[in-house]
């Protein structure tokens, strides 16, 4: 079975080609980096604009690029939530006008389920039921998966995303966007044990994030090294930062995958290529005999063929739905990844 999976949640339009929810057939991607990075971040409006304007060109692309036309695919998977809603719905309504003239099935995709499904097609062996770190620039979560289309929350950030805290730092030190990329990249030469960050503590959930304060405390050290005029090395805060990050994150994730009895752990999102949460996350799951799933490099950002790997197994576990034929189907800005 071939999916035709589209998605433009954010700034990347992307369509791929994904035969039975594993084999990458077509993986095209137009990004808007360079323009967005003027501006020092994503703007909504300019990204709609974008996608409006090369989606026509990637979707005829991945098919060219699979070897197929629309006559070869059998349903459509898009991103409809969550995501800047403007760039959502651009593929929802793209996708929308195709299902309508060829008849094939639309299908919705959650993005972060999406994520999630980038480990299907980088290794055939995974499959649930896993514990899932999913860390975003907008998102980050430990989900208990229980199958292909059952997700329950069993953590998340209360206020800002792993990603997103790493995108302040970066700038907070003089690094353009996109931050975290370019913060792990002069943080390999730092030392990570020159600041001390604070580890912060939910009361009432010991699953949960949170990452402003760690944000606040990057900030207040570069403002007041400025104000006495002392130099603060980026490397050194860059990986200091990290370290505080990621060291949150893999120690949530390994007690929650002890406590559910989980023998596999898997990272997904834009923020699980980030090089010290793969390797420190790598380390204790070797130690503690637990299996680690990380998507490829070329997978962890938005891309088509995660949504096209996803599409498929909504489609299969609903295939006789009469959702899958709804064109009133609309984009959602916000919406929990446990809830269809």
């Amino acid at each position: 079975m071939k999916i035709l999976g589209i998605e433009s949640s954010c700034d990347e339009t992307a369509a791929s080609v994904v035969e039975d929810g594993r084999k990458v057939l077509s993986n095209v991607i137009a990004s808007q980096v360079e323009e967005h990075k003027i501006y020092g971040g994503v703007v909504p409006e300019i990204a709609s604009r974008r996608h409006a304007e090369a989606i026509c060109g990637v979707v005829d692309k991945a098919l060219s690029d699979a070897g197929c036309t629309l006559d070869d695919i059998d349903a459509l998977a898009v991103t409809y939530a969550p995501g800047l809603i403007g760039a959502l719905l651009v593929g929802v309504n793209y996708a929308k006008g195709l299902s309508y003239s060829t008849g094939l099935p639309l299908v919705p995709v959650h993005h972060l389920r999406g994520h999630i499904a980038a480990n299907y097609i980088s290794d055939e062996k995974i499959e649930p039921p896993f514990i899932a770190l999913v860390v975003s620039g907008g998102h980050s979560h430990i989900v208990n998966v229980k199958s292909y289309t059952d997700f329950e929350i069993i953590g998340r950030t209360r206020d800002d995303a792993a990603g997103e805290a790493m995108d302040k730092a970066a700038r907070t030190v003089g690094l353009p966007y996109p931050g975290g990329v370019n913060l792990d990249k002069i943080s390999v030469n730092g030392d990570e044990n020159k600041y001390k960050f604070p580890v912060p503590k939910i009361s009432d959930s010991k699953y949960d994030f949170s990452f402003s304060g760690l944000k606040t405390f990057a900030v207040n050290l570069v403002h007041n090294a400025s104000q006495k005029g002392e130099e603060i090395k980026a490397e050194d805060l860059g990986a200091s930062f990290i370290k505080a990050v990621t060291d949150i994150l893999v120690a949530h994730t390994v007690e929650a995958a002890e406590e559910f009895g989980a023998k596999k752990i898997v990272l997904a999102g834009g923020v699980s290529a980030n090089s010290r949460l793969r390797r420190v996350m790598t380390e204790k799951c070797r130690c503690k005999g637990i299996d680690l799933y990380m998507p490829e490099l070329k997978y962890c950002g938005d891309n088509g063929a995660m949504i096209a790997s996803q599409g498929y197994y909504e489609f299969i576990a609903k295939k006789d739905s009469e959702e899958f034929h709804n064109l009133s189907l609309n984009a959602i800005a916000t919406k929990s990844i446990d809830k269809v």
